[in-house]
């Protein structure tokens, strides 16, 4: 069978993502463009469960770009999914509506556990050779998903209503935050992980992995790199410690300090903070040292997953 050339669009909470791929009938997927957009969708849909009007058309503004791109590439097939902020809507459907009707496009809401079945198979497509059985952790804007992983069998999933946008609108109000408030957050990140991992394997002989955008700029930010470099950010293992050190400077400066910091992506300046605390209390409460980073996940997952319901036909 021919290499398929497919698009994915992952429309997030905080995130908007882009990739447009060949995809061979085995092996590893060829990028041919990718982008990504922080739009912030889901701001206030934690305290109002509705999505504003205003972040709908920031969204809807960018897949219609992305739309000429994906002509431009002349794809065979086009998948749109969305996250944990539309979920979480009251007017989910006037969002899916909107989108149809101003971009033709079809968006198919994800579960939390369906969101995880397919960053699986994103991550699966690039992990190193000999790594089989997998610990995942996706730090979403609203939602945080645990996947457990071993080869030969179905992926053991759970999903929980944490992520850097809604800790940040919920408890982390000044900035920068207050002790107590980073206290707070912490301990709601340790009940959260451990009601999870106790419905997870035990993790022995698990590696553990980190995907999304939170953790590939923990990774960036590292490195001090000055502009994104996904080979470099790929497979990254970043320690702990590391980690704990990078969230340190982090808390102890105002968002706007943090603008311009090697490795720090435009415009998450607000939300990088929670995300650390969320890796960073994870990773203690799992007793994990060591964190393998994935630049791959659900953009690839959705073309993975696209490609196989194509070749069934």
């Amino acid at each position: 069978m021919k290499d398929q050339r497919l698009a994915g669009i992952d429309i997030g909470t905080l995130t908007c993502r882009l990739l447009i791929a060949d995809v061979p009938a085995s092996g590893s997927l060829k990028e041919l463009h990718s982008e990504r957009r922080i739009l912030r969708l889901g701001e206030g849909v934690d305290q109002s469960k509705r999505l504003k009007a205003e972040a709908i058309d920031r969204v809807i503004r960018c897949v219609n770009d992305w739309r000429k791109i994906v002509e431009d590439y002349a794809v065979q097939r086009c998948s749109a999914v969305a996250t944990s902020a539309v979920r979480d809507a009251a007017n989910r459907q006037e969002f899916l509506d909107k989108v149809k009707s101003h971009t033709g496009l079809d968006v198919e809401i994800l579960t939390g556990e369906e969101e995880a079945r397919r960053t699986m198979l994103g991550i699966r497509s690039g992990l190193p050779q000999g790594i089989t059985d997998v610990l995942a952790l996706d730090i979403g804007g609203g939602s945080t998903e645990f996947i457990a992983a071993q080869q030969g069998q179905l992926p053991v999933v759970r999903s929980i209503d944490l992520g850097v946008v809604r800790l940040s609108e919920r408890l982390l109000r000044h900035d920068p935050p207050t002790v107590g408030e980073i206290d707070q957050a912490r301990e709601w990140i340790r009940r959260e992980t451990r009601t999870a991992s106790a419905g997870l394997p035990p993790s022995g002989g698990f590696t553990f992995v980190g995907t999304a955008g939170t953790i590939t700029s923990l990774a960036a930010m590292a490195q001090q790199l000055p502009a994104y470099e996904p080979a470099r950010i790929h497979n990254y293992r970043l320690a702990l410690s590391t980690i704990a050190r990078l969230e340190q400077h982090l808390l102890s400066r105002s968002k706007a300090a943090l603008v311009g910091m090697p490795g720090l992506e435009k415009n998450r300046e607000d939300v990088i903070a929670a995300g650390t605390i969320i890796l960073r209390t994870v990773m203690e409460t799992l007793g994990q040292p060591e964190c393998l980073v994935s630049d791959l996940g659900l953009r690839e997952g959705v073309l993975i997953e696209l490609a196989g319901r194509l070749s069934q036909r």
